[in-house]
């Protein structure tokens, strides 16, 4: 695995550690998943490895089980925010040019009503 356990500046690794307030929709052992405070959709959640991992550019073979995992955890917090037979879209921006504000791999979960495409 590329990255350390958590990195003490990083404000996800924070946010997964309890140590900031977040409004958590879900938790386990290896992921958090929390309303963002700048919400772009009705509702917008944000899905986080608890393992710091600064980008999907760092991701191993070894990483595929988590990344697996957040899926599917995104999954179940859309059929409980009401959007599994509606739709949503499930994000993930890599790189500073993709819009990744936050350099620790995260996916954005939208929904709430109709979206464009192409999405920016």
């Amino acid at each position: 695995m590329a990255e350390s356990s958590r990195s003490g500046d990083c404000i996800f690794c924070r946010i997964a550690a309890g140590e900031v307030p977040a409004t958590v929709v879900h938790e386990d052992e290896m992921v958090v998943a929390f309303r963002d405070v700048n919400p772009q959709a009705p509702p917008h959640v944000l899905l986080i490895p608890r393992r710091h991992m600064a980008s999907l550019n760092i991701v191993s073979q070894g990483d595929e089980a988590i990344l697996g995992h957040i899926v599917r955890v995104a999954v179940r917090v859309a059929e409980s925010e009401g959007l599994a037979d509606r739709g949503y879209r499930l994000v993930a921006n890599c790189g500073p040019d993709a819009g990744q504000s936050v350099d620790h791999v995260h996916f954005h979960l939208l929904g709430g009503g109709g979206m464009g495409w192409p999405p920016g």
